[in-house]
């Protein structure tokens, strides 16, 4: 997945971030900090710039949450409740996981959309309660526009600052990144192999 993430960037430039970093927000195992920070080590390159990369990743981050809150806004907690119960092996995510996000988002309201954006674990799932709650599409959008917008442009610039040392041990990065991204993946198909709802927990 390593050379398929880079190779995906290299061939797909500016559209391929955006594709990456909208699937990301759908699909746990995909990075934004490989991403991301793989556009800084481009930018540093010069082969492609600060703005547009920090733009249109932000733009496919908003992409892909905009998804989660269109199925809380479109449902009620009770189908989204069955959704979750029925499909929650391969989203990794129980309904007490939600429940959870549900009640930080009613307990600090719509400004969380924006602080979630730094946290690894919340910032996609709390984009369904934002929907169940009928937070204001534009806010969400803002929101979550600002939030992504600092956390990539912090990615990107990681990316940057570190590009020298990565091309200077290109094999040896390749093999940490690759490590990241397959412990993600044994990560995620562990808690697919192990999910079940508490309800059947002994």
């Amino acid at each position: 997945m390593n050379a398929i993430i880079l190779n995906a960037i290299q061939t797909g430039g500016y559209v391929g971030i955006f594709l990456l970093m909208a699937l990301e927000n759908v699909f746990p195992p995909i990075p934004s900090e490989i991403i991301m920070g793989y556009g800084g080590v481009l930018v540093a390159q010069g082969k492609m710039n600060f703005l547009p990369l920090l733009l249109i990743g932000t733009f496919g981050t908003v992409a892909g949450n905009y998804l989660w809150f269109w199925l809380g806004s479109r449902w009620g907690e009770e189908q989204l409740h069955g959704f979750v119960n029925r499909h929650g092996r391969w989203l990794t995510m129980e309904w007490e996981d939600f429940a959870r996000a549900q009640h930080y988002f009613r307990k600090n309201g719509d400004w969380v959309v924006f602080f979630l954006r730094f946290s690894p674990f919340l910032r996609t799932i709390i984009s369904l309660p934002a929907g169940l709650a009928k937070m204001k599409l534009w806010r969400f959008l803002l929101f979550t526009f600002l939030g992504s917008l600092v956390w990539n442009g912090f990615l990107i610039w990681g990316g940057s600052k570190l590009s020298g040392t990565i091309e200077r041990y290109e094999s040896v990065a390749g093999y940490v990144v690759g490590g990241i991204i397959g412990l993600g993946v044994a990560w995620y198909l562990y808690r697919v192999a192990t999910w079940k709802p508490r309800s059947e927990r002994s």
